[in-house]
């Protein structure tokens, strides 16, 4: 696969030439087809399962030292 120019001339004929369609923009779409799925496929049960897993007071210990970490100013050192 070949790169992008790094050089803004080339690079802004590239584009040019893509957004006329003298060329087509196979770069892109290489990168589209070959990126793996990941992201929300795990993440979005994860805080779930995890709440599930853990105490009440677990839950509020947790909660209040992100609470804690998150107010913290740099006079509270």
């Amino acid at each position: 696969m070949a790169k992008r120019p790094r050089d803004p001339n080339q690079l802004a004929k590239l584009v040019v030439d893509i957004s006329t369609g003298e060329i087509e923009d196979r770069i892109s779409k290489d990168k589209k087809r070959s990126r793996p799925k990941r992201g929300h496929a795990g993440g979005l049960k994860g805080g779930v399962s995890r709440a599930k897993a853990l105490s009440q007071d677990q839950r509020r210990k947790i909660a209040v030292k992100a609470a804690q970490a998150r107010w913290k100013t740099e006079t509270d050192d």
